[in-house]
Formats: C-alpha cells, structure tokens, sequence
C-alpha cells in the first residue's frame, strides 16, 4: 500500500473516492501541510497501490487501510481520518477499527449510509469508446454528471486525473459504496463525528438534512458544513472553502498533542 506524506504537526489522514488515488486531495495536501502531517493514501487496489486480495469488501479493505495507517503513526499519537466518497466508507471502518487513536472522523460526500438517492447518476461507459480522444470526452462527459457542478470547472487537471486514476482502477468501489457498512459501523465509532457536502452533489441531492440529521442522531455535537456551489468533488471544485472547513474542525488539538507530533518529518 502506497502513502504520500506532506509536512510535520498532528496527523491528518485522507482516504480519496472510488476509481481514485491520492490525486482527488491534490488541491489541498499542501494548504493543509502548513499546520498538520498529511498522509495521503491510495486505497488498495486503487492508484498505485497493489490490489486487496480477493475476496474483498470494505472492512477488509480497511483493514488493510488500518494496519498502514498505525504502522506511519507514533505511539499514543491520535489521528484525524477526512474521506471523500468511498474513502469515507474505509474510513469510518478505519475509525472503528483504530478506536480511540481516532480524533475525528469526517465524512466528505460519503457513500455507505443507506440513504436512497433522489437523482439517478448513469455514468458514460468510457471503456466502450475506441481512442483516446473519444475515451477523455466520456471521462469529461462524467465529470460534469458526477463529480463538479459548474461544467467551467472542469479544467484540464481534472479530466487528467480522472483519465489517469479510472485507467488504474482494480478495486470495483460503486457496488462497496451501495452497501449501508457505513451507517452499520457508525454507532461503534468513538471518535467525533462531521460532515462537509457540497451544496450541488448529486449524490445527496434533496438529501443533505437528512445527512446531517443522520450524523446527529448518533452524536448530536456532531458538525455539518455545506460548501456552496459545489458538487460531489467539493474538495477540488471549492478546495479554500473546502480546506477552512477542514482545518477549522482538525484544529481543535491538545498542547499534548501538538508537542507529541513535533519534529516529525516527511516519510
């Protein structure tokens, strides 16, 4: 398993979508570097990571997930788990696996909960196209369908990164991400409860109350920021908005912890 790691401070794991990598985070690993130890993962079988052995679902995906990740930790050190989409559902099964060496758990655009989308999302099939520039229009076409909702965000960075991370993409993430592991998970987790949505995700559309009264049902403390103008990809389409609303939740850290992560280096 493939990690990337930026900067030194208390830990801030980041868990990327389905046919992913690390890259869905490349608007905001550095920003958030400035305060905090980034360590970026590519999920198995996703990036460059090997592929999870089969067969697989999303708590043993985490686990492995789990192990890597307390491998990079220190002793006693607490981390904050941030997942967009599919990494959301990983991570929640991270932080139920980690227990109390999890601070906060925030879910970004997250599959796994169990509730019922209201809009249908029908992807464009870009294996069926002959070419590669018939096969990078039908990885545009899909941005605009699920992952940004202003079509003028949609620059050349993001149709690369989607041509390159579909292209490596082993792990079958959609039908992981339909299952309710997540919502299942989430009263066994200790650790504190968020979310951040874009405004306009497809996923949750006419939903996001119903997201944020989920997550309150379980910890009524629990955060829920709506990033505005933003889609599924709040991350990348809105990343200052994105990035305060993170770094504001993950801020909250001991002067323990904070002496504890000194002098940490990039690995």
């Amino acid at each position: 398993m493939v990690w990337h790691i930026w900067g030194n401070g208390p830990p801030l794991a980041l868990l990327h979508g389905g046919y992913g990598s690390w890259t869905h985070w490349i608007r905001n690993v550095e920003p958030l570097s400035r305060h905090r130890r980034v360590l970026a993962a590519d999920i198995p079988g996703l990036g460059d990571s090997d592929a999870p052995p089969e067969p697989y679902d999303s708590p043993r995906i985490a686990a492995i997930v789990a192990d890597g990740l307390a491998n990079l930790l220190r002793p006693e050190e607490r981390v904050d788990i941030a997942g967009f989409s599919f990494g959301g559902v990983i991570g929640g099964h991270v932080a139920e696996r980690l227990g109390s060496r999890v601070r906060n758990l925030v879910l970004c655009g997250s599959g796994g909960l169990g509730i019922p989308r209201r809009a249908k999302v029908e992807l464009v099939n870009w294996r069926m196209y002959r070419g590669k520039e018939k096969q990078r229009a039908a990885h545009r076409e899909n941005l605009g369908i699920l992952m940004l909702a202003d079509p003028a965000n949609i620059d050349e960075l993001a149709v690369y990164l989607q041509v390159h991370n579909a292209e490596r993409a082993r792990t079958k993430s959609r039908p992981l991400s339909r299952v309710a592991s997540l919502r299942e998970a989430l009263p066994r987790i200790g650790a504190r409860l968020h979310g951040i949505w874009g405004e306009h995700d497809i996923t949750a559309r006419d939903a996001l109350d119903e997201h944020a009264q989920l997550l309150r049902s379980l910890q009524p403390e629990a955060t829920f920021t709506v990033i505005p103008g933003a889609g599924h990809w709040v991350q990348y389409e809105a990343p200052e908005a994105f990035n305060r609303a993170l770094e504001s939740i993950a801020s909250d850290v001991t002067p323990t912890e904070r002496s504890e992560s000194r002098g940490a280096g990039d690995q």
